[in-house]
């Protein structure tokens, strides 16, 4: 146990790095739906449906990229996932057809899913005590949050200067050089002598048996959804739905001039307050029932959410629908991925909690696809985001069934 506080410093620190980057990137996205619509012409949905295959893609390829951990090491499967993402932010640059930006799409999600929380989390959840744990899973997910504060803004900024093409290249190179503290990456296995016994597929046809995966599995889904709508969507719908900002009012005194700039402030406030959020609950997931506390955040965002839409849109309710938003936003994940830890065990926990998250990403390419067509199709993104709400609401009581105790295999 000593072996492991002492590993755990170096290994959340080089974590929390490679999540922060690959996290600013991708947050950064929705930025660039109006920039790129406007070059090419393109509809609200061709955009749309790349970054709804980046997400596809990212589910797919989590629990791939969580076996590759347990087979190869966690430094070469974040390696692979470093480079592939680079590859495809190089190509995305260079595209000048909605089909080439899809395509790449493919390999940009591959990539954040070898940079992302399936192995990261699974390297610090292996590294950290059991006590604590739950708080070393939140410092992890918080710097997610921590990435999208500066990743919209810089992307703002970058695209003041430079054709969003160039800045794509600028964050290719910010991946692969995030890659420079993998040194400090190594963790030791703290699975039990018959968990590391249990194969793969054990494991696996196991969980699946277990009616609480499944739940766990349908809860996740609605927590893709909305984030993923949000960060593609958001920016450009304050964009058209807020009324000017006002010369001499209270947020052009701070800088926020455009709507435009307040939707990239708008995703980074709710970074911000997603790391106090994600904090707070690392530190409750020690002490109180994950389950309840997952039903309790999906409750919170449903009646954030129908009370944003149902209100009039203005730039002050957009600031505070971000930081109550944002205290939510990925508080589930330590939640979610301590649960599939405490349940099934750590020796195959990045596997497990990929198929997990892979449900999280049917629900970001749902929410994030679903939002660009039917606004092509309405004009307006009320119908999408009611869907959220509803969707918000199953996930809040699907998990009240969930068992919570420990199902590790016994000794025969």
């Amino acid at each position: 146990m000593e072996r492991q506080a002492n590993l755990v410093t170096p290994v959340l620190v080089a974590g929390c790095v490679i999540i922060m980057v690959s996290f600013a990137v991708r947050a950064s996205f929705g930025v660039f739906q109006i920039p790129i619509a406007d070059e090419f012409g393109w509809a609200r949905a061709e955009f749309s449906l790349a970054i709804a295959i980046q997400n596809l893609a990212w589910g797919i390829g989590q629990p791939i990229f969580g076996a590759l951990a347990e087979r190869l090491t966690d430094r070469k499967a974040i390696i692979i996932g470093a480079i592939i993402y680079a590859i495809g932010l190089v190509l995305s640059a260079n595209a000048i057809t909605p089909f080439g930006l899809q395509s790449y799409g493919w390999l940009v999600g591959f990539g954040i899913a070898g940079t992302g929380f399936g192995v990261i989390l699974a390297v610090v959840g292996r590294a950290a005590s059991d006590e604590n744990r739950s708080m070393s899973l939140a410092i992890a997910t918080a710097a997610g949050s921590a990435g999208q504060v500066f990743g919209a803004p810089m992307a703002e900024f970058l695209l003041s200067f430079m054709p969003w093409q160039s800045v794509f290249l600028v964050f290719a190179g910010l991946v692969i050089a995030s890659l420079m503290v993998l040194p400090m990456m190594r963790a030791p296995s703290t699975a039990s002598k018959l968990e590391l016994e249990e194969s793969i597929g054990q494991v696996i046809t196991r969980a699946f048996r277990d009616p609480s995966y499944t739940l766990i599995f349908l809860g996740f889904f609605s927590c893709g959804y909305q984030l993923a709508f949000i960060t593609a969507h958001f920016p450009a719908m304050i964009t058209e739905m807020c009324g000017p900002i006002l010369p001499g009012g209270a947020l052009h005194n701070i800088g926020i001039t455009t709507t435009s700039a307040l939707g990239a402030v708008a995703i980074s406030l709710i970074g911000l307050a997603n790391i106090v959020g994600t904090l707070l609950a690392g530190w409750a997931g020690k002490r109180y029932s994950k389950k309840y506390l997952l039903a309790g955040i999906y409750t919170g965002r449903t009646i954030a959410a129908a009370l944003f839409i149902a209100l009039p849109i203005t730039p002050t309710t957009v600031i505070i629908f971000s930081v109550v938003m944002g205290s939510l936003w990925l508080a589930t994940v330590p939640l979610t991925s301590g649960l599939v830890a405490h349940i099934y065990g750590l020796r195959y926990m990045g596997t497990l909690y990929g198929i997990v998250f892979f449900s999280h990403q049917l629900g970001s390419f749902l929410g994030v696809w679903l939002g660009g067509r039917l606004y092509d199709a309405y004009g307006s993104y009320t119908t999408v985001w009611w869907v959220g709400v509803g969707i918000g609401a199953f996930s809040a009581i699907i998990h009240l069934p969930i068992r919570e105790d420990r199902r590790i295999a016994q000794a025969t």
